[in-house]
């Protein structure tokens, strides 16, 4: 092989290697950039209205869309299930797209069994059961059983919860 071809195809192996760093870093970013692109609905700027289209039935979901009633309950603002009204009682709250799940989510960042919400100590407990998206309350994902104070988004794949009073 002569010393021409041979300066060409490291060249050619060269800037390969350069395309494949850069995308691999374009992927990256746009990975570590998703949670601050889907902020809390109450941060979001206001959307014009859409157009009125008929409802899609919503995927089973143990609890019904009630009007906020005594004690805490789970409120869903944002996402497929958005007002649903899940009240809280003294059981665990399971969220995933499982149909044995409490609250069924047809997403798919969200994995099979999420996570669970149980009560402890007068408050609520969020679990992460080891999901690949991830659990976030506000823009930090939780690695460890915490704790969930009123009014604080908890997001699951494309649906954002809240704890209220």
């Amino acid at each position: 092989m002569t010393e021409f071809a041979l300066t060409l195809l490291r060249l050619a192996f060269l800037g390969a290697l350069w395309l494949f760093v850069i995308i691999t870093v374009v992927a990256l970013r746009r990975d570590l950039l998703q949670p601050r692109e889907a902020r809390p609905a109450s941060n979001r700027p206001a959307k014009p209205p859409k157009p009125a289209k008929p409802p899609k039935p919503p995927k089973p979901v143990k609890a019904k869309k009630k009007t906020s009633g005594t004690g805490p309950s789970l409120v869903v603002i944002d996402g497929p299930l958005a007002n649903t009204v899940i009240p809280l009682g003294t059981a665990q709250i399971t969220i995933g797209r499982a149909p044995d799940s409490t609250i069924v989510i047809d997403d798919d960042y969200a994995s099979s069994r999420h996570a669970r919400i149980y009560p402890s100590d007068g408050g609520w407990i969020v679990e992460d059961l080891g999901s690949t998206n991830g659990t976030w309350i506000e823009r930090t994902r939780i690695t460890q059983p915490t704790a969930l104070t009123p009014g604080t988004p908890l997001r699951v794949g494309r649906t954002t919860m809240q704890l209220q009073k």
